[in-house]
C-alpha cells in the first residue's frame, strides 16, 4: 500500500491507494479496469498476469527447466531426445535459442492445442508416469524465453504449430483468452533446419565430438520420420549461464545422472549433438561413465543391503501405505584409495556430494547429502551411497513439487525409513572411518612418520635411555629376529611386503599404528623388544575431532571434500607432529616406568589412568 502522500502510478478506479507497475501487462490492466468500472464477470484466472507470473515459477537452473521437456518426451515413448543450446552472434550481440526434439508419438492437432493450455494434460493426476499436472512444459519454457513454439506431427511433413507469446498475451484485452487453432506446415522454419543440420559452436572440434541429427538440410525430413515433437524457446532472456559452453556442460553433467536408468535401457539423449553417458552416483551400473576410467580394476560399488519394501503411509497417521525401496552401497575405498585425485574427483565424481539419491518413476528428483538420514557432507559419507525409490503415490509424503525440483520428505517419512536402515548406515560409516584412518596412517610422508623420525633422532639426547635387547647367543638373536618379524607383520602397512615392514620396524625405535575399536581408549602405549609402540584409536572422538582434522589441514585436504592438489599447511603440519611427539613421549615414559622392578603394578596404574582419561575426554568431546 502506498503512503497517502505519494501519488499512485496509473491508479485504478475507486482504489486510489493501489497501482500497477509501469511494466505490468497492458491488456490485464484494461481487463481489471473494465471489471472494476463496469462490474463485468470476473474470470477465475486473469490470463495476462498469470502467464507473466509463471515466468517466475522458480526453476533452480536452466537444466532443471529443460528436464521438464525431456520428461514429456520420455513419457510419450521417445527413444531419442536431443537438446540444443544454439548460440549465435551478430552486430546486435549474442543470443541463445533452446530447443528440444524427440521421436515420441507426437500429438494430433486438438491434443496439441490442449497441451498448450495451462492445466491441459492427457495424464492429469495419473501417478503411473512422470508428469501429472499439465503445467510444467509451459512454465519451464516461459522461465527461459518469452516465447514458446511447439511443433508436433503424426505423419511425415504434417507439422502442426502452436505458439505462446507472453507479449501478445499481455496485450490481449479480452476477459477470456482463447488459444487459436494449430497452424499446419509442410516445412519447418529455416532456424530449426539449421540447428538440426549444422554443428553447434560448442562442443568444439565438432567432427570428433558432435553427432549431427542430419548430415544436411536435405536429409532432415526423412530423419524426422512420421512422428515427433519439437519445442523451441527462441532468444532466451533468462538462462543460468550466458554462454552455450556453460549451459551444455551443466546439462550434460546433470542429465546424465537424472536420466541414468533411461540411458541404461537404451534411450539416446544428446546435448548439442553429444550423446550422454550415464553417470551413476551409486557406482553400481557397469555401463556408467565411471566404469570406463582407465586402469580401474574394481569397477563397481558394493551393495551392502536392499530393503525392497519399506511401507510408508501416504499421509501421517494414514493406514494406507505405499512401498519404498532402499539400496545401501559402500564404495570400494580400499581398492580406490590409491587412485589419483583427478580420477576420483573429475573422472569419477566421488566427491560430488551425491550421498542420497531419490528416484521417482525411474527419474532422479534429488541428490545430495542428507543429515536426517545420517549422511551429511563429510569425508566418510563420500564413500557411502543411498538410493531411495518411491512411487508417485507418495509425492505428498516426500514433498515433491509440481516442477519436480527436489524433495522435502515429511518427518514421519524419515522416521519410518531411519527405523529400517540406520543400524546398517552406522555400521558402514564405522567401516569407512576405519579404512580412511588406515589410509592416513599408511601415507609414508604423513606427520606420524615424520614424528617417528624426529623421535628417533632425539633419542640419543634423552637423559635416560630405554632398555634395549642385547642378545648374547645365536639362539637369542634368532629369537629376537623372530619376535621382530612377528611384530612387523602385525604393524605392516598397506603396500608393504613382509620384508619391507621388517626393515622399517628394525630401523626405528618408535612405531605408530592406528586401530578402530569402539571400546578402546583413545591411545595405547606398549614397549616390546626395545620398541615404543603407540596405537591411536580412530573410533574415539579424539581422533575424529582433533587428530584427523589437524592431519587434513596439514595436507590441505578438506574434510568436506578431498579434492585439493596443494602443498599443505606447513604450520598445521608442525602442530600435528608436535601432537604426535607428545603422545610418543608419553609412550616412551610409560616404557621407562614399566620395565623395572614393580613394573606390573605400574602397568596396572597406567592402564587405569589411560582408561579413565580416555572416558573423561570422550564425554567432554561429545558434549555440545
Amino acid at each position: 500500500m502506498l503512503n497517502e502522500t505519494e501519488p499512485a502510478t496509473n491508479p485504478l478506479p475507486n482504489d486510489p491507494y493501489h497501482s500497477w507497475g509501469n511494466d505490468a501487462p497492458k491488456g490485464g490492466r484494461a481487463v481489471l479496469q473494465r471489471i472494476l468500472k463496469e462490474g463485468t464477470k470476473v474470470p477465475l484466472f486473469l490470463g495476462q498476469t498469470l502467464v507473466n507470473s509463471l515466468r517466475d515459477v522458480g526453476y533452480n537452473n536452466t537444466t532443471s527447466a529443460v528436464c521438464e521437456h525431456v520428461d514429456n518426451s520420455l513419457q510419450w515413448g521417445a527413444t531419442e531426445v536431443r537438446i540444443y543450446f544454439h548460440e549465435t552472434k551478430d552486430k546486435a550481440g549474442k543470443s541463445i535459442d533452446v530447443m528440444v526434439i524427440d521421436n515420441g508419438s507426437g500429438m494430433a492437432p486438438h491434443v496439441l492445442q490442449v497441451a498448450t493450455s495451462f492445466g491441459g494434460s492427457m495424464v492429469y493426476e495419473n501417478r503411473s508416469s512422470i508428469g501429472r499436472y499439465g503445467v510444467g512444459m509451459k512454465a519451464a519454457a516461459l522461465s527461459m524465453s518469452p516465447v514458446m513454439e511447439l511443433y508436433s506431427w503424426q505423419e511425415p511433413r504434417a507439422f502442426y504449430r502452436m505458439v505462446l507469446d507472453v507479449q501478445d498475451i499481455s496485450n490481449n484485452r479480452s476477459n477470456l483468452i482463447e488459444l487459436p487453432e494449430p497452424e499446419m506446415m509442410a516445412e519447418l522454419p529455416a532456424t530449426i533446419e539449421r540447428v538440426l543440420a549444422k554443428p553447434m559452436i560448442y562442443p568444439k572440434n565438432p567432427a570428433d565430438t558432435q553427432e549431427l541429427f542430419a548430415s544436411s538440410e536435405d536429409d532432415i525430413y526423412e530423419r524426422l520420420g512420421s512422428h515427433g515433437t519439437i519445442l523451441l524457446m527462441p532468444d532466451c532472456d533468462r538462462l543460468t549461464y550466458k554462454s552455450a559452453k556453460g549451459l551444455v556442460d551443466h546439462a550434460v553433467r546433470e542429465m546424465a545422472r537424472v536420466y541414468r536408468r533411461y540411458i541404461e535401457k537404451g534411450v539416446k539423449i544428446y546435448v548439442n549433438n553429444r550423446r550422454l553417458e550415464a553417470i551413476d552416483p551409486t557406482f553400481w551400473m557397469l555401463s556408467a561413465r565411471h566404469a570406463k576410467v582407465e586402469d580401474l580394476e574394481e569397477k563397481r560399488s558394493r551393495l551392502v543391503q536392499t530393503w525392497s519394501r519399506i511401507e510408508v503411509p501416504v499421509s501421517e497417521g494414514s493406514s494406507k501405505t505405499a512401498p519404498v525401496a532402499v539400496r545401501l552401497y559402500r564404495l570400494p575405498i580400499e581398492e580406490w584409495k590409491n587412485l589419483s585425485k583427478k580420477s576420483l574427483k573429475s573422472d569419477m565424481g566421488v566427491f560430488d556430494n551425491h550421498q542420497v539419491s531419490f528416484m521417482r518413476a525411474d527419474r532422479e528428483v534429488a541428490a545430495g547429502p542428507n543429515s536426517q538420514l545420517k549422511l551429511p557432507a563429510h569425508g566418510d559419507t563420500f564413500w557411502i551411497r543411498l538410493q531411495i525409490d518411491f512411487p508417485a503415490e507418495l509425492d505428498e509424503a516426500f514433498g515433491v513439487s509440481m516442477n519436480k525440483q527436489g524433495v522435502r520428505p515429511k518427518d514421519y517419512v524419515y522416521q519410518v525409513i531411519k527405523a529400517a536402515i540406520q543400524d546398517e548406515i552406522q555400521s558402514v560409516r564405522q567401516s569407512i572411518q576405519k579404512s580412511r584412518a588406515q589410509k592416513d596412517a599408511e601415507q609414508g610422508g604423513s606427520p606420524a612418520s615424520e614424528a617417528e623420525r624426529r623421535a628417533n633422532a632425539a633419542d640419543p639426547l634423552q637423559g635416560r635411555q630405554l632398555p634395549t635387547p642385547a642378545p648374547e647367543t645365536e639362539e637369542e638373536r634368532q629369537a629376537l629376529e623372530s619376535n621382530l618379524r612377528g611384530l612387523a607383520v602385525a604393524l605392516k602397512r598397506d603396500g608393504e611386503s613382509d620384508e619391507d615392514a621388517f626393515t622399517r620396524v628394525t630401523g626405528s625405535t618408535y612405531l605408530t599404528q592406528f586401530k578402530h575399536d569402539e571400546y578402546w581408549p583413545f591411545y595405547h602405549a606398549d614397549f616390546q623388544y626395545g620398541k615404543v609402540i603407540l596405537t591411536i584409536n580412530t573410533a574415539h572422538p579424539f581422533y575424529s575431532k582433533l587428530y584427523q582434522p589437524l592431519v587434513k589441514l596439514a595436507s590441505a585436504i578438506g574434510i568436506e571434500g578431498e579434492d585439493e592438489e596443494t602443498t599443505g599447511d606447513a604450520e598445521a603440519n608442525e602442530v600435528v607432529i608436535a601432537l604426535q611427539l607428545l603422545l610418543l613421549s608419553l609412550a616412551r615414559t610409560q616404557g621407562q616406568l614399566t620395565s623395572g622392578p614393580d613394573s606390573e603394578d605400574r602397568r596396572d596404574l597406567f592402564d587405569k589412568l589411560r582408561r579413565d582419561w580416555s572416558e573423561n575426554l570422550r564425554v567432554q568431546l561429545q558434549t555440545n
